[in-house]
């Protein structure tokens, strides 16, 4: 059907992608548009397909499930990517929310499970399994919250005094994706200045690539 769901499954674990495919097939407003084995193939992909939502696996070797997360939300942030996973640790989980995951899914749930997900943040939603909801909590420091690895990246380039098409040159991605980071690292650290981003950065080491934010 036309207006069927697009999803695409990444897992280096070709039985759990084929299992996965087989239970999404039956459903008639969802269509499967690729099912892959590693995040580099999941990040091309993303961008030749343009799928609805993700379903990635967390562990892979490589380009891992949080990488492939941010560099897919970079260059297509209307995705909506699922995190699949056999780890239901607090901090696997906070950290996959905080690099813009949708979605947390432990392997062992009921297959139906998988569709109710898809379908909570095609809605506009997030979801959690049970097991994942029992040990989610966000991502707090010193009362902010957590910067991505990506945007510690951006932050410390912004520290260095490059501009924000010298920022997008290094990183080799487009002006508007560095925007939308500065943005939101101003808004998770409570900073409205590019000067109180530098100051932050010294104070908390950045600049020195000792601190963790």
């Amino acid at each position: 059907m036309s207006d069927a769901v697009r999803v695409m499954i990444v897992d280096d674990h070709a039985m759990v992608a084929e299992g996965i495919e087989a239970i999404l097939e039956t459903y008639s407003d969802i269509k499967v548009v690729a099912t892959l084995s590693d995040g580099q193939a999941a990040v091309a992909q993303a961008d030749l397909l343009k799928p609805d939502v993700v379903l990635l696996d967390l562990n892979m070797p490589g380009v891992t499930g949080l990488a492939a997360t941010e560099m897919i939300l970079e260059r297509q942030p209307q995705i909506h990517v699922v995190i699949l996973s056999m780890h239901d640790s607090p901090e696997y989980i906070s950290t996959a929310m905080s690099h813009g995951a949708k979605g947390y899914i432990l392997k062992d749930v009921p297959t139906d499970e998988i569709k109710t997900a898809i379908d909570a943040v095609m809605a506009g939603g997030t979801y959690m399994c049970t097991g994942a909801k029992s040990s989610y909590s966000p991502r707090i420091s010193d009362g902010r919250e957590t910067l991505t690895s990506r945007e510690q990246t951006v932050l410390l380039q912004l520290a260095q005094g490059n501009s924000n098409r010298e920022v997008a040159e290094a990183l080799e991605i487009s002006i508007h994706t560095v925007e939308t980071h500065r943005k939101n690292i101003k808004r998770k650290l409570g900073i409205s200045s590019t000067a109180g981003l530098t100051r932050y950065a010294l104070e908390h080491g950045v600049l020195q690539g000792t601190g963790r934010i």
